[in-house]
């Protein structure tokens, strides 16, 4: 396919933050363009946001997700856009991601997938019932070291897997900021668009999707205790989970938004009988391996020994710092691949295979509600794998 990809988005808007992030990373490698977008659901709001933020005529500016699917949907097939990126709350997600795939487009949607399981569950048979490409960006397992700690894994040098620790401890909501109107923390705290959760649907998935990403693994069930900890919110900030994985392994997930001082030191630590590994986001391009009888090792992206899996992930020699965007773009880059490959008629490249799909979104949400209904049984020891159907 010798032509970009062409990507319409919903939300993004004046005052978003992760529509940006999506913006940078599906350009990043020149594969993609945005032609059109629904940015706001105030018509005139959705212009400007076009018209300012990402340089698009007025006529590909559209007052809500329903009209630009139709609108794009009779534009000749060189002209409409090939897939649709979702970065509304949550809430927004299963019913523009339905209307989309019903249109016949393709979706990239930002997590956690939905606002209930049973709305993940009905967006994965239209999947399904579509055969319609679908990524859910949980962007940290775009990492190349991450990636490197999958083939890790998977390789057996770790030996059969006996613990995971994973933690995402963040300070941002240490205070009621939502309260002066702060945008990202008013829908975040607010059950009726962020779901019923806020810590763990935010950034205790990312824990998860992390977890069973690199070990192979599931989590069968969890053992959890939610705290909301700034007075008047509605939603919890801090919580704790215990894991239990389907080979046996036994987890501990720890989520926080009331951390004071800290950004997102997201960290993964996986203990195997032969050795272990150890991943943090905030030094993202090293690997640290650990051994009962030698000296510990780090593996750096770009660096000798880690294989062909990081080579393609990486796009800077060895010592040129790559991080969040481009894990980002790594997922865009792949599900590009993929919808080329589908247009031409042809297989993708297997690496290019490699990015979270609607399964992991109905996992997501499985989890969360797993982690909340926990709590609320004062800490009663819940499924994972029974709730996903």
């Amino acid at each position: 396919m010798q032509r970009k990809m062409r990507m319409g988005m919903v939300g993004g808007g004046k005052g978003a933050f992760i529509g940006n992030v999506h913006r940078m990373a599906a350009v990043l490698d020149g594969r993609i363009e945005l032609v059109c977008g629904a940015f706001s659901s105030d018509p005139a709001k959705s212009r400007e946001a076009g018209r300012d933020l990402y340089l698009l005529p007025e006529t590909r500016c559209y007052g809500s997700y329903a009209e630009m699917f139709a609108a794009e949907n009779q534009l000749p097939l060189d002209e409409r856009m090939d897939f649709v990126c979702i970065v509304t709350p949550n809430h927004l997600h299963a019913p523009v991601a339905l209307a989309a795939l019903d249109a016949g487009f393709p979706v990239i949607c930002d997590k956690p997938m939905t606002l209930t399981a049973d709305e993940a569950r009905t967006l994965r048979a239209a999947v399904k019932r579509t055969g319609l490409p679908f990524c859910l960006t949980h962007n940290y397992t775009g990492y190349p070291m991450v990636k490197a700690a999958r083939e890790l894994v998977r390789s057996g040098r770790l030996g059969a897997i006996r613990r995971v620790v994973v933690e995402y401890p963040q300070g941002w909501l240490a205070t009621r900021i939502e309260a002066g109107g702060q945008k990202q923390a008013s829908w975040r705290t607010d059950p009726k668009r962020s779901g019923a959760s806020c810590c763990m649907g935010d950034i205790g998935t990312h824990c998860e999707n992390l977890a069973e990403y690199v070990t192979g693994l599931k989590i069968k069930e969890l053992c959890s205790d939610l705290t909301t900890f700034v007075s008047g919110r509605e939603l919890e900030d801090d919580g704790n989970v215990l894991l239990r994985f389907d080979n046996g392994a036994r987890g501990v997930l720890f989520a926080s938004q009331i951390a004071v001082g800290e950004e997102n030191p997201l960290r993964l630590r996986v203990y195997g009988e032969t050795g272990s590994l150890d991943w943090r986001q905030e030094e993202p391009n090293s690997l640290v391996l650990l051994w009962p009888d030698r000296p510990r090792e780090i593996l750096r992206t770009g660096g000798a020994g880690t294989g062909d899996v990081v080579k393609y992930n990486s796009r800077l020699p060895a010592g040129h710092p790559e991080g969040f965007i481009e894990a980002f773009a790594n997922l865009y880059r792949n599900f590009a691949t993929v919808l080329a490959a589908r247009l031409d008629g042809t297989a993708p490249e297997p690496l290019a295979v490699d990015f979270p799909t609607v399964d992991d979104g109905v996992r997501g949400m499985c989890f969360i509600e797993a982690v909340v209904a926990s709590s609320k049984a004062g800490g009663k020891w819940t499924p994972v794998d029974g709730l996903v159907v």
